[in-house]
């Protein structure tokens, strides 16, 4: 049975799935579509065009399909898809898509967390099973592949693209892409190995773990350039998905991806 507190505004032309729950000065507008199961808390906002999906569940403060924060944006009908199981904590915001983009569509994947005051900008693409933590900023049109961690504070250049499992610190700037199961951080943000702990909370063996660090130690720390680095792999790694996963990546990034950390050298007292 659906539950809409009498202190909540919902359009009539709002279709609501089964056993949603709507708390007081809630807002859902018009051209909305709310799957079975899911719960908007007080004071969340759901404005047209929003897509959610069963069993979300959206915060207070939360902002759905606002209209894009870009410039190109002329008032057309564009879309925010949001999979089932989401949670979006407090204040978060996910905005519309742009047509100029040739997307139109802003998607957040199943079982995904947005933690609190995170923002999501349009076009962006945001996998399954992802974790935004607290204060992320996701520019226009930045692509988060599945199960990426994305650390509190951190904030994406537009067109960024983050790889699958990867896990990244917090407070980074991600100028750069990111490649799947990495381990980055610091700043300028760098490889700081493999998401190793991550992985084998995934249920990766040990031996596809071991191979995919061998792999980014081939590309980043036998003296090969990317593009050459990837060559070796290519050559010297039979093929795996794994392997595959990593090489597309690399090979297909516009913007280049993250390098391995550059040594220091310490000068002493008399040098």
């Amino acid at each position: 049975m659906t539950t809409i507190h009498p202190l909540a505004t919902v359009s009539p032309k709002a279709i609501l799935g089964e056993n949603v729950q709507i708390g007081p000065y809630a807002f859902v507008d018009d051209d909305v579509v709310i799957g079975d199961g899911t719960k908007i808390h007080p004071h969340a906002t759901i404005y047209n065009y929003a897509r959610i999906g069963k069993d979300c569940e959206i915060f207070p403060g939360a902002v759905i399909a606002a209209i894009p924060q870009d410039l190109k944006f002329d008032g057309e009908v564009t879309y925010v898809e949001i999979g089932d199981r989401v949670t979006v904590r407090e204040c978060a915001t996910v905005n519309r898509g742009t047509k100029a983009s040739g997307k139109g569509v802003t998607r957040v994947g199943d079982d995904t967390l947005l933690m609190s005051y995170t923002h999501v900008a349009h076009d962006c693409n945001v996998g399954k099973h992802c974790i935004l933590v607290s204060y992320v900023g996701i520019a226009g049109e930045t692509d988060v592949d599945d199960w990426a961690i994305l650390g509190g504070g951190s904030m994406a250049h537009q067109f960024t693209k983050i790889g699958s499992h990867a896990m990244i610190g917090g407070g980074c700037k991600i100028n750069k892409d990111i490649p799947p199961y990495s381990l980055c951080g610091r700043d300028p943000i760098c490889y700081c190995g493999i998401n190793i702990v991550g992985l084998r909370r995934r249920g990766f063996s040990s031996e596809t773990i071991r191979n995919i660090k061998d792999i980014y130690d081939t590309i980043f720390y036998q003296g090969f350039n990317i593009s050459d680095g990837c060559s070796k792999v290519e050559q010297g790694f039979p093929p795996s998905p794994e392997r595959d996963n990593i090489l597309n990546f690399i090979r297909n990034s516009k913007r280049g991806i993250i390098h391995a950390p550059q040594p220091t050298s310490v000068k002493g007292d008399f040098d």
